[in-house]
């Protein structure tokens, strides 16, 4: 089971480990803040064409059939990075990642309920979801450190990469894992959904996990960006630590909260969130980088919580014929938001500031958190363990 959630951590690695690099990139190809979070929203279009394809197809053809070629792909995007001269490299190089983490969020994370079995599905739940965001956290402090010691700062952490990602490949390939028994019918190609009966509890699951997986895409496309604004320092490390330390949360969280209720987890990920909002609103009108921290940290408690409240509701109920294409719904409709609304912020503070936009963004991403979990609080039908 920790084997086969090892191709989910180094495809996450690949996720995140450019978000210390732009600073360079900026300065290198030159480009605004606006480009910069269009070339990360890229990412979110390959992620989210991805997981329209890819659970339906590792329910139909098996978690090995996607998840190897995913692989490939993601071994191209690090060579795409590692030579990138001009937007559209990073572009290209993006989307490919993108796409690799798709198969991942679904194949990959339904991979490890299939090796643990029925009588684990709660533990592989946890394991699938820590595997994710500790992947996501080590790529930004893994390419903060190697870009300011090692030479050729934009090549190295893509080869040290690539290497971590062939150790996944073979890590697929000893995989025992057998083709599901798919259901028969339905397009191939379709908006990934759950069987009838399950819709409110992916609903659930999204309105918890949206607003805390869109808070850590901010952090991670601006972070850089509000560091400089708030310390004015450009330290590759610095914001690699931050990026580690809210994955890190994330990650932590989990294990401690696993025990609880369901309802209790997603209540605790809203609030997180909605408080993560808070104070990067304080952080940015104090000039208080205690409080951007503070914020980044809360942030990762506020995705951690969700995404796990989120893939136990599903595991619990959903069969293992229709657990991948679940695994995609329940992430796009998270990553929709994640991609949309930083992108927004990045253009408005190209006119409006920085400060400007991000409390709005602050204001807007808090309101919805505030909304999930308070319809999280009415569903106790939903969301309380069976005994």
């Amino acid at each position: 089971m920790w084997l086969a959630a090892w191709p989910v951590t180094a495809v996450f690695v690949l996720s995140n480990a450019a978000t210390p690099l732009y600073t360079l990139w900026q300065h290198d190809i030159g480009f605004s803040a606006g480009t910069l979070t269009v070339v990360f929203a890229f990412y979110i279009v390959g992620l989210t064409g991805s997981l329209l394809v890819c659970g339906v197809l590792s329910d139909r053809l098996g978690r090995k059939p996607v998840l190897l070629p995913a692989l490939a792909l993601a071994l191209a995007a690090c060579l795409l990075f590692a030579t990138a001269t001009t937007v559209a490299a990073l572009i290209a190089a993006r989307l490919c990642t993108g796409i690799a983490v798709g198969a991942a969020v679904s194949a990959g994370m339904a991979a490890v309920t299939d090796i643990a079995g029925p009588e684990r599905r709660r533990t592989a739940a946890l394991l699938a979801s820590c595997a994710m965001v500790l992947g996501a956290g080590l790529g930004p402090l893994l390419a903060g450190v190697l870009s300011e010691t090692a030479p050729a700062p934009t090549v190295t952490v893509f080869a040290v990469e690539a290497v971590l990602l062939a150790t996944a490949v073979l890590a697929v390939v000893r995989m025992p894992l057998h083709r599901p028994e798919a259901p028969a019918g339905g397009a191939w190609i379709r908006v990934p959904g759950v069987p009838r009966g399950n819709s409110r509890q992916l609903m659930l699951g999204i309105a918890v996990f949206a607003p805390g997986i869109t808070a850590t895409s901010f952090l991670l496309s601006l972070g850089p960006s509000l560091l400089s604004h708030l310390l004015h320092t450009t330290s590759r490390t610095l914001a690699g630590a931050m990026a580690f330390a809210m994955f890190l949360t994330a990650t932590g969280v989990q294990f401690t909260v696993q025990r609880l209720p369901r309802r209790t987890i997603l209540t605790t990920g809203a609030t997180a969130t909605t408080l993560s909002m808070i104070t990067l609103i304080v952080a940015l009108h104090t000039s208080s980088a205690p409080s951007l921290a503070l914020s980044a940290l809360l942030a990762g408690a506020g995705q951690g919580t969700g995404q796990l409240g989120g893939l136990s509701l599903l595991n619990s109920s959903i069969p293992p014929q229709r657990l991948a294409e679940a695994n995609a719904a329940l992430n796009v409709g998270g990553y929709l938001p994640a991609g949309i609304l930083p992108v927004c912020t990045g253009y408005l503070s190209d006119t409006a500031g920085l400060t400007t936009s991000a409390t709005v963004f602050g204001t807007t991403l808090a309101a919805l958190a505030l909304t999930g979990g308070l319809t999280i609080h009415t569903s106790k039908r939903q969301t309380t363990d069976p005994a």
